[in-house]
């Protein structure tokens, strides 16, 4: 452990070290509850055709992977998995292709996720990471950040039932009396009380908590198992007894590479806003760990980077490959960093505790919406912090760029139109205002792949 890790030099200890890892997992583990849900479509109420058995065991296996890259390639306390936000744009491409006619939509969202990743593993390569994430400007980053986090909230809203669709006002109020409403109420207010008291892990106890108080609904008479309502039973079936520990297969390799060939243009924007989210959140969560961790160099820069952001992209190829979204490393892990944890043994414990989970598909698959919404509602909260470096005064391109990423992901529910409306607004005051100078020639292409994708929109319009 000395030899790999170098403990010492790291002032830490192997206790330490998998103590963390354990308190990472707990705080992270509620994305194999809420992954499956979401690829799904069973958390949005409609079905992506993707297996919820499949996608779990795609989960947890490509958290493994991802976490023993970043350990062996960075030897960084830094655990990775499908990441929150990318997991819904995911699901969100799905129904816009649905809508299309597009069979088996999930295919063509994994092929994009893959492509991502293999673009990303150039950006690391060829350094250009740097140039993509500098010339964004801040209160755009800061913007598309709250934006995604509101977009998560919306999706646990109306997973729960608590927000549901209106002809007259677009949204209004569920029934309040529902099992769904009523208990991810409760699980949300549960993880704030956990919270506050500093508990370790308390949107998985949250999530824990609420589908236990399910389970009770269900065998008092509350809630209602009606499998053609979307109500299933939230009682894990273990009726096949040792076979129900054994985990469900993954789509392996499940790409759909010739809806790319005829639809090349929407293709991109979906790679360019898959990479976009992930670029911006992969550099943000690594910088904010290391400093929890006192990892960066005097200069305030973060020593291995490449071989960090190295890690994420191979891992996001990795879950592509085994039918899941976008691995990304997890702000969570500042949680283990809080324990002690210093060096690649603490990732090591975490992917050992994925790897274990993979035998518990049948808990883990039982978990319903309602009981997930909340950890999305308050996953929303965090990202939604962004909103307080925000400068909402002075150039009016930052300031309307970043209100713009905010407002368009929630109401017109999508990521991508977030980032478009979001850098084309920022870029056209520019423009407008005289200060080309200060748009930089990475900008100039971005623009003009979303102003294309803005033609792709319109012309079907008037064909």
């Amino acid at each position: 452990m000395e030899k790999l890790f170098k403990l010492k030099a790291h002032g830490t200890t192997v206790r330490t070290e998998i103590m963390a890892g354990i308190t990472t997992f707990l705080t992270m583990a509620y994305i194999l509850a809420v992954n499956p849900g979401m690829l799904s479509g069973a958390s949005l109420g409609f079905s992506t055709g993707m297996n919820a058995g499949a996608v779990f065991t795609a989960t947890a296996l490509a958290a493994a992977i991802g976490c023993l890259l970043m350990a062996f390639l960075s030897n960084y306390p830094v655990a990775l998995a499908s990441g929150m936000g990318l997991n819904a744009y995911f699901a969100v491409v799905c129904m816009n292709l649905m809508g299309e006619g597009v069979e088996n939509p999930w295919k063509v969202a994994l092929t994009a996720v893959l492509v991502e990743g293999v673009i990303f593993i150039l950006l690391s390569i060829f350094k250009f990471r740097e140039t993509l994430v500098n010339t964004v400007p801040q209160n755009l980053k800061l913007g598309i950040t709250a934006g995604i986090g509101l977009f998560i909230a919306i999706i646990g809203l109306k997973g729960a039932g608590i927000a549901v669709a209106s002809p007259s006002t677009l949204v209004d109020l569920g029934d309040v009396s529902s099992p769904g409403f009523v208990l991810a109420f409760v699980g949300l207010i549960a993880i704030g009380v956990l919270s506050h008291f500093k508990v370790r892990g308390a949107i998985l106890w949250g999530i824990l908590g609420t589908w236990l108080l399910g389970i009770v609904a269900e065998l008092g008479g509350w809630y209602q198992v009606d499998p053609a309502a979307g109500m299933y039973s939230l009682i894990p079936d273990f009726s096949a007894g040792v076979k129900s520990l054994i985990p469900a297969a993954p789509h392996v390799l499940q790409f759909d590479f010739g809806y790319v060939a005829s639809n090349l243009t929407n293709f991109i924007v979906v790679v360019f806003s898959f990479l976009f989210v992930d670029l911006f959140d992969t550099v943000g969560t690594l910088i904010g760990v290391a400093s929890k961790g006192n990892l960066l160099d005097e200069e305030g820069k973060l020593p291995k980077v490449g071989r960090a952001l190295m890690a994420d992209a191979i891992g996001t190829v990795a879950g592509a490959c085994l039918g899941t979204s976008t691995v990304t490393s997890y702000v969570e892990s500042t949680a283990g960093v809080a324990e002690g944890g210093r060096t690649g043994l603490t990732a090591v414990t975490t992917a050992a505790l994925f790897i274990l989970a993979l035998f518990f598909g049948p808990v883990f698959t039982a978990i319903p919406g309602f009981a997930t919404a909340p950890a999305l509602v308050y996953v929303g909260l965090l990202m939604m912090s962004a909103v307080l470096k925000m400068k909402f005064e002075g150039d009016m391109a930052d300031v309307l760029g970043g209100f713009m990423a905010i407002i368009m992901m929630p109401f017109t529910y999508s990521i991508a139109n977030g980032i478009m409306f979001g850098i084309l607004t920022w870029f056209i005051i520019k423009l407008i205002t005289g200060k080309i100078r200060e748009i930089h020639p990475v900008m100039y292409v971005v623009a003009a792949l979303f102003i294309l994708r803005l033609v792709t929109l319109v012309i079907p319009a008037f064909s």
